[in-house]
């Protein structure tokens, strides 16, 4: 049990070097062109010019981009099991369901509307959160998991889609119109999907793109 805490504690603090010609990285504001080398943890690579990040070795980064990324999914299965609003309109009572509120703009005439909750809300954390624990957690203990550079890769095409504040937002939006002709209750649902907003956005932010990429370079030879 020590040994693999051990080797646990190892693979997460140093940043890696990994093999091949030197490397260099690009500032995203003047475009000043550095080479760039790991650096310790908790310490962020600045532009000599600008003074803006280039990447940062961020503290236990592999830890809790695994955790952040567990405790999303594992809270995306208490979305789909409890409701997620409940509307009180006189006599009637309606249970609202992420999934169902997706069914019903499909039954409702709005297919494409319908797709895009589901695909934004429900497939596009599913498949970031189940991404990044797939990449990361094998890298604990310093090893690849079958096809992470392809999973990574698609970790990073499907990160502009995880709209997951913005339906969020778009739903308190609607209860405080809602609310003029309903009584409308936050249930189990809505407040699991409040922490997969804050869970995806720490797991996201726990490990930066160029240290993954390193160590997963690393992990490979």
């Amino acid at each position: 049990m020590k040994t693999e805490l051990s080797k646990i504690r190892i693979s997460m603090l140093p940043w890696p070097l990994p093999p091949g010609p030197p490397r260099f990285s690009v500032c995203h504001f003047c475009d000043t062109l550095h080479k760039a080398a790991p650096v310790p943890e908790g310490i962020a690579a600045r532009c000599q010019c600008c003074g803006a990040v280039l990447y940062q070795n961020r503290p236990a980064s592999l830890a809790r981009a695994s955790a952040f990324s567990l405790a999303a999914l594992l809270l995306m299965v208490v979305v789909h099991l409890f409701p997620f609003l409940t509307l009180d309109a006189a006599s009637l009572r309606r249970h609202l369901t992420l999934a169902g509120a997706a069914m019903a703009l499909i039954e409702e005439g709005s297919p494409v509307l319908g797709c895009a909750v589901a695909l934004f809300t429900i497939v596009t954390p599913l498949v970031l959160g189940g991404g990044l624990l797939y990449v990361c957690a094998p890298l604990l203990f310093g090893r690849l998991a079958p096809g992470a550079f392809r999973v990574a890769k698609w970790m990073h095409q499907s990160e502009p889609w995880n709209m997951v504040e913005v339906f969020l937002l778009g739903v308190l939006v609607s209860l405080l119109k809602l609310a003029k002709v309903a009584d409308v209750h936050f249930d189990t649902g809505f407040w699991a999907f409040f922490g997969v907003m804050l869970c995806m956005a720490a797991a996201v932010a726990g490990i930066d793109r160029d240290e993954l990429w390193d160590r997963m370079e690393v992990a490979k030879s």
